[in-house]
């Protein structure tokens, strides 16, 4: 039995459920629509038999049948997902003669229909269309007061309108991420490859140099001293600039360009609805930053995109940068919900990353969340750089 009842609510790969799950919204974003079933109890107000005993029958044998086409509607495949949202009008036409709240279960179908997507759509407006004129043509058989008529297509049109609306926006923002995630893809495959020849430019004809010098120099050890050790010297002040080469290097592959992470910040939140935006005041727009301080910056806006993205569900987000005392200041804040921060590893990375230059880092989530970054301008060189430059000193051989 348990097997049987999670077979049955096991959402299939390519169900209305499924799809949203992968987008990473919860589950409930879906079921919360049953809400509008409310209907089902407030009819009989405005009915003459108000909640008789037919009313609380009839409602007891089709709610919970309602309930379970609907989830159905959610679960099952594409494919095989509209026999349910017929079956709903199916059973509003049934109950129609003496169930007017069965009326609601003729919208969820018609709009569920939808939502479906049984064919192409001018086959679902056909279809549609259809069902519209088989519950007019039945109603007025049945006696049913005109305005009730002519309210259940206007209801199905409006509602069926905006469900259309909302899943050709979902579906935008959907290929929208696909695209930023094979930009992405063809960035970093742009970067090995860029890579990959900056190395090779920098070190191919330097190992070149190196290998016919130094065979040289055995040759010369023994005939020409001198020479001999004019070539090693020569060897070895190669060696250093290309150790001295590959490091620049090295920093620029791993330094974070600021203006680039700012363009990934915009396109991550605003493909999922947030709007952001970033001011530079005039000394900050003119400085030159070092590499530690920029990259520093850059994985700071990194990772607030990153929060506001997954936790935030805020509306706006801002981040703006200034020269203050000597200070490079970034805040970045935004209109989300705030409330306690769990110290995660990206906020312990951005707090270690700025620590580790003499800079602090301020978080303040009480309303919303705003973050606040200070490091100073002025750095010393790094370990490595340090040692590079001790290698690149004169050495006597």
């Amino acid at each position: 039995m348990s097997t049987f009842r999670s077979r049955w609510l096991a959402p299939a790969a390519d169900s209305l459920m499924a799809r949203t799950l992968r987008r990473g919204r919860p589950a409930w974003t879906e079921l919360v629509h049953v809400m509008w079933s409310a209907w089902v109890f407030v009819t009989p107000v405005f009915t003459p038999s108000g909640y008789d005993a037919r009313w609380w029958l009839l409602t007891l044998l089709s709610y919970p049948l309602f309930l379970a086409l609907y989830a159905r509607v959610l679960l099952a495949p594409v494919a095989t997902a509209w026999r349910n949202a017929i079956g709903m009008v199916a059973l509003c036409l049934l109950l129609l003669p003496w169930y007017p709240s069965g009326m609601s279960y003729f919208v969820f179908g018609c709009v569920l229909l939808l939502l479906s997507r049984m064919r192409a759509s001018w086959v679902e407006a056909v279809v549609l269309l259809l069902l519209n004129m088989a519950f007019l043509g039945w109603a007025a058989v049945l006696g049913y007061p005109w305005q009730a008529m002519v309210w259940m297509p206007v209801v199905t049109l409006i509602v069926g309108l905006v469900v259309h609306v909302e899943r050709l926006n979902e579906a935008r923002d959907a290929a929208l991420q696909l695209s930023q995630g094979e930009v992405r893809r063809l960035a970093a495959t742009a970067e090995r490859e860029r890579i990959g020849r900056d190395l090779h430019d920098l070190l191919g004809h330097t190992l070149s140099m190196v290998a016919v010098k130094s065979d040289l120099a055995a040759r010369l050890v023994e005939r020409d001293p001198v020479t001999a050790r004019r070539e090693i010297e020569d060897v070895a002040q190669a060696a250093r600039d290309a150790l001295g080469q590959v490091r620049r290097a090295v920093s620029g592959i791993r330094a974070a360009g600021l203006a680039g992470e700012l363009a990934s910040a915009r396109l991550l939140l605003e493909a999922d609805g947030v709007a952001f935006d970033y001011s530079l005041d005039t000394d900050m727009a003119q400085a030159i930053l070092s590499p530690r301080v920029e990259t520093t910056l850059a994985l700071t806006v990194r990772e607030a995109a990153t929060n506001v993205h997954r936790h935030a569900r805020a509306t706006q987000a801002r981040a703006t940068f200034a020269i203050e005392d000597g200070h490079a200041v970034l805040c970045i804040g935004d209109d989300g919900r705030g409330g306690p921060l769990k110290a995660g590893n990206g906020l312990a990375g951005m707090r270690e990353r700025v620590q580790a230059l003499g800079g602090s880092l301020v978080v303040d989530s009480r309303a919303g969340c705003r973050i606040e970054v200070r490091v100073p301008l002025a750095q010393p060189p790094s370990p490595t750089e340090a040692i590079g430059a001790t290698q690149g000193a004169p050495a006597s051989i």
